[in-house]
């Protein structure tokens, strides 16, 4: 039975797999945030997949994800975001991502720096997010680009 199960599993797609992933975490019990910093940056990336409409669009801005992947502070500034030039969690305002190599940087008091590299339309994009755990769940509190922050992209472009 077991076998069966793992043979079927490994011939599903990588869009049903993320899209089984996406489905069963926004069924969990806790309103907000992840159980790991690395679910949660996959769970980010889960998003900009070329499979179905609802995770192929970007990380969404309506309440619920916002509640969901963001702390406190930054839930607002996320809804808030309109005509942005580009997307800053891929880098562009189109994307065609290749694999994603997520990798805990530091762990520095209540913050965990999570290294998320990528290869967006044969451009090599490397982000790192700030997490933070709390009573929620792990929540982004910040993502830094190599240029700016997602603070200041949001500041910017509110």
């Amino acid at each position: 039975m077991i076998s069966t199960v793992r043979n079927k599993a490994s011939f599903m797609s990588k869009r049903t797999l993320a899209a089984l992933l996406v489905l069963a975490c926004g069924t969990s019990t806790a309103g907000a945030g992840f159980r790991t910093p690395e679910s949660l940056v996959r769970n980010v990336y889960a998003h900009y997949g070329n499979g179905t409409p609802d995770l192929s669009r970007g990380l969404p801005h309506d309440e619920a994800t916002t509640a969901r992947f963001f702390d406190a502070s930054l839930r607002k500034a996320w809804r808030a975001l309109r005509n942005e030039p580009y997307d800053f969690l891929v880098q562009s305002p189109t994307w065609k991502l290749g694999p994603v190599t997520i990798s805990i940087l530091r762990k520095q008091f209540d913050k965990t720096y999570v290294a998320a590299a990528f290869d967006n339309q044969g451009r090599a994009v490397t982000l790192n997010f700030i997490l933070v755990n709390g009573s929620e769940g792990w929540v982004i509190t910040d993502v830094e680009s190599p240029h700016d922050s997602l603070r200041m992209f949001l500041e910017q472009f509110r």
